[in-house]
């Protein structure tokens, strides 16, 4: 019965290989690397612009971050980033705009289970396991730097 099982499997996998769209590769990767592009562009645009306000550099460069974040959640919740997810594929999830984009799509998606077990709940299912591996990696790297010196 396995082996029969096995060859039918086999069957399908072929079967599906023949009639599977093939994907535009050389387009889609146009298209990530310059969306992905145009957003680190906007992002520079903003860091020169709070330059010029006064900000020091280590300030501009908080300042910029908050900005794109809340670019990236907002584009979320009105419906825009996932037309331009669509369009750019990975180009669009590199850049910090893309983090904003993990935690906010799965907010407004059970927003209508309640603030606490929805909202509050499956905030950081994408994002979550993202900021606990980089906590857990900057303990374990300033444990080490404090430990040389």
């Amino acid at each position: 019965m396995a082996l029969f099982e096995t060859a039918k499997k086999n069957r399908y996998q072929e079967q599906f290989e023949q009639v599977k769209p093939k994907p535009p590769l050389l387009k889609n990767l146009v298209w990530a690397f310059v969306v992905g592009g145009l957003i680190c562009v906007i992002g520079q645009m903003i860091q020169d612009a709070i330059l010029k306000v006064g900000l020091g550099k280590k300030e501009a460069a908080a300042m910029t971050s908050v900005v794109m974040v809340f670019l990236g959640a907002l584009l979320t919740g009105l419906g825009i980033y996932d037309d331009i997810g669509k369009r750019a594929g990975a180009g669009s999830i590199v850049p910090i705009t893309g983090f904003a984009n993990s935690i906010v799509s799965p907010a407004m998606e059970f927003k209508r289970e309640g603030f606490i077990l929805g909202v509050g709940a499956k905030m950081f299912v994408v994002a979550g396991p993202v900021i606990a591996y980089g906590m857990v990696a900057a303990f374990f790297v300033g444990l080490i730097y404090w430990l040389r010196h």
